[in-house]
């Protein structure tokens, strides 16, 4: 099964894709109504406009460092997981969305690195955890609440979504990663989630054995869980050699149930019926051949 991913309403019901993705609220804090064709997406914690509108929503490390574009590895802003106020706000939208399509995919989900987040309000509810656990605060521990933070906030959002709940993940399978780096807890997540997905993306695809190596890591981590997982393909690049998008896509689909592509429906479309094309193999008749 084939999808993509898009901000344009026009392109979710083209007929070459099985499923479209609409983005309802994406990173930058750009927000859309939300559409009845299409599953809605929305980025949760990365939120750019919101950042710069109040730097009190941002998650800070033990140094002060606010997780923003000004940060070394950041690409947009975060938002603080335990921000009451902003996860009521994104779980209106989450409903929203469920109104208009009963599935509905949960994007930046989590804290935006190992370090983060060391608020004052982090701080008091990490405390409180440990003492309600009988914890000994430790790094183990501190693991431990982030990764209930992000459970409890995927479970809220599951409850309000009737249909598959579909969930984003940072692409790196590697043991331990995702759970200490964002505090996803993949085994714990499972109970609420219908599908990840985990998008692999690169402008060109001219080699593919990374794509390769990421994504047998992810079908050797999501197997035991029996959730379905799915890769997302980077489709913008003008340049980009069909040949190759196609390659990528069928490395792709040999690991992931299902394939999806973003941001641009044509490039994407254009691949997918070359792909079908090449796949339709004529039938060659030898002499002597029976009719």
């Amino acid at each position: 099964m084939y999808g993509v991913v898009t901000r344009n309403p026009d392109e979710v019901e083209w007929p070459d894709f099985d499923r479209a993705f609409y983005e309802v609220k994406d990173v930058t804090g750009r927000a859309a109504e939300p559409l009845p064709e299409a599953v809605n997406m929305v980025s949760c914690f990365g939120d750019t406009a919101a950042a710069e509108d109040n730097p009190e929503l941002v998650p800070v490390d033990d140094e002060g460092n606010l997780a923003t574009r000004d940060q070394r590895f950041f690409d947009w802003a975060y938002i603080c997981p335990t921000n009451e106020d902003y996860r009521a706000g994104l779980l209106e939208i989450v409903s929203d969305c469920a109104a208009e399509n009963a599935d509905v995919r949960l994007d930046d989900v989590g804290f935006p690195r190992d370090g983060y987040c060391h608020c004052e309000r982090c701080e008091r509810l990490f405390d409180e955890w440990v003492a309600e656990h009988d914890a000994d605060g430790d790094e183990a521990d501190w693991y431990a609440w982030r990764a209930e933070v992000i459970t409890e906030f995927v479970a809220e959002a599951a409850e309000r979504i009737p249909g598959r709940t579909y969930l984003t993940l940072y692409p790196d399978p590697y043991p331990g990663h995702l759970y200490e780096r964002a505090g996803l807890d993949i085994e714990a997540l499972a109970e609420y989630v219908d599908e990840f997905v985990v998008p692999l993306y690169d402008v060109h695809y001219g080699t593919t054995y990374w794509l390769e190596t990421i994504a047998k890591g992810f079908r050797s981590l999501l197997d035991p869980l029996d959730v379905p997982f799915a890769i997302e393909l980077y489709a913008v690049d003008a340049e980009m050699e069909m040949d190759d998008l196609i390659h990528a896509t069928e490395v792709a689909e040999a690991y992931a149930d299902e394939v999806y592509f973003g941001y641009d429906a044509s490039n994407a479309a254009a691949a997918l019926r070359r792909k079908r094309a090449d796949q339709q193999e004529g039938v060659t008749h030898r002499p002597g051949d029976e009719n």
